[in-house]
């Protein structure tokens, strides 16, 4: 197996993905909605990014929240009292139990280690699924979840709302055009600093909760939060304020996996689309000294990808809080605090959400950006809404990303092991690093399965 060309790895390992993408292009989505129907939609997680999704959705015109739930009933009584009409739960089981059967669509807007647990059941029933970035808690909660939605032929989208922007999409253009020739090098950097770091560094970072090690003490829980519903199929542990509400949580391997797995899937995003990237063959991080329970504030991870159609092997290079690349160090490129930067045979391209430029300026004075290959939606929520409905595909469905997800969390692994790992996409594992397995899969607590 091992024998096998890099790029005949990846078909086998994407064979699903690639079956849910062309049943998509082909408009024969198992729950397609009528274009003359509302979509009614379940929302799994109401308050902060779920409230947002809500109100996102609710601009189309074209949904009807029928189910509401959130393990806090704050945010969950405030929305009843918005949608009167709708089922409120606190455990998401019981409202697939209960009106399963009347959905279109679920959204999923929980903390990480809940994403895999709460869209399973929706993808089972055949139904269209939203669901907030990062996919998936682990590499092997994310496989499934993308081999689930290529099984079910529903319209997926994972939150990655860049993706559908006018900035995503000339970038992507740019690249894939050849304007800055044969890209073999990507950095990129975000400047947020959360996570383990000093009680000096957390306040000038911003930080919301500093924490050295997991508190010995346990609190007594707010009455409107069910927090062994919250701890869901993570391993149990007392209530604590360090772990809530949110994103407090982010940092604690236990129920996230820090900046890596969320910022990732944003910024990693312009490169695994741009540069059409799979599963990167080896992956080494570095950083401070890996703590057991907590995510780093500060890490760099170097990704190396084999070739992939007519591009060559490239190297992505990853860094978040106070590491940076050389180049923004020695102030060869404009100072963004965050940012990416594709260096190619012809030039660089810098680019952050919103905006970019083509490197060194002057040799690009007179270059015409091309007008775009794509209609842009009007926004990352329309498009999955519209795709449901038969008009279109989204840009970032499981089958898509599923792989960014894996490659993320890969970075993770990579620092938490302390080498370089070689991965195989096939088999799931980092070869020869037995001890990275306890970080790809988990069982979940008892009561939790994900079917």
């Amino acid at each position: 197996m091992h024998n096998l060309p890099f790029d005949a790895l990846s078909r086998r390992q994407f064979i699903a993905m690639s079956t849910a993408m062309t049943a998509s292009a082909a408009g024969v989505s198992q729950g397609q909605v009528s274009a003359n129907d509302r979509m009614g939609v379940a929302f799994i997680g109401v308050g902060g990014r779920g409230g947002a999704n809500l109100r996102a959705l609710q601009s189309t015109k074209q949904i009807d929240v029928v189910g509401l739930c959130d393990v806090d009933t704050r945010f969950l009584n405030a929305e009843a009292e918005r949608f009167p009409s709708a089922a409120t739960f606190q455990d998401f089981r019981k409202l697939y139990e209960e009106i399963g059967d009347q959905l279109d669509a679920v959204v999923v807007s929980t903390p990480e280690h809940i994403h895999a647990y709460a869209a399973m059941p929706a993808l089972q029933l055949g139904k269209h699924v939203y669901c907030e970035k990062p996919l998936a808690y682990n590499i092997d909660e994310t496989r499934r979840l993308t081999e689930a939605a290529a099984a079910a032929g529903v319209v997926t989208q994972m939150g990655t709302q860049i993706h559908a922007g006018k900035n995503f999409r000339q970038v992507t253009q740019l690249i894939q055009s050849g304007a800055i020739g044969a890209v073999t090098e990507a950095h990129v950097w975000v400047g947020r600093a959360w996570g383990l770091q000093s009680k000096q560094d957390a306040k000038r970072n911003k930080d919301r909760v500093f924490v050295e090690n997991r508190p010995a003490q346990a609190m007594q829980p707010p009455a409107y939060l069910d927090w062994d519903l919250w701890v869901g199929p993570a391993p149990w542990r007392p209530f604590n304020e360090v772990y809530f509400p949110g994103p407090k949580w982010y940092r604690w391997w236990d129920f996230a996996n820090g900046t890596m797995s969320d910022l990732g899937s944003h910024w990693n995003d312009f490169p695994f689309s741009a540069l059409e990237l799979d599963a990167p063959k080896t992956v080494q991080a570095f950083g401070p000294p890996p703590h057991p329970e907590i995510a780093p504030a500060s890490m760099t991870a170097v990704y190396e990808y084999g070739p992939r159609k007519n591009r060559p092997a490239v190297k992505v290079n990853w860094y978040q809080g106070s590491h940076k690349p050389e180049c923004w160090k020695a102030k060869e490129i404009p100072q963004w605090s965050s940012g990416m930067l594709f260096v190619g045979t012809r030039g660089s391209l810098l680019a952050d959400y919103r905006k970019h430029v083509l490197l060194p300026e002057a040799d690009f004075a007179d270059f015409q950006m091309p007008d775009l290959d794509q209609p842009i939606p009007t926004s990352h929520h329309h498009e999955w809404v519209a795709a449901c409905r038969g008009e279109g595909t989204t840009g970032s469905p499981f089958s898509y990303a599923g792989p960014l997800t894996e490659a993320n969390h890969l970075g993770n692994i990579a620092y938490r092991v302390g080498k370089k790992i070689t991965w195989d996409p096939v088999k799931m594992e980092c070869v020869g690093c037995p001890e990275a397995d306890p970080m790809i899969r988990r069982e979940p607590r008892a009561g939790w399965s994900l079917g």
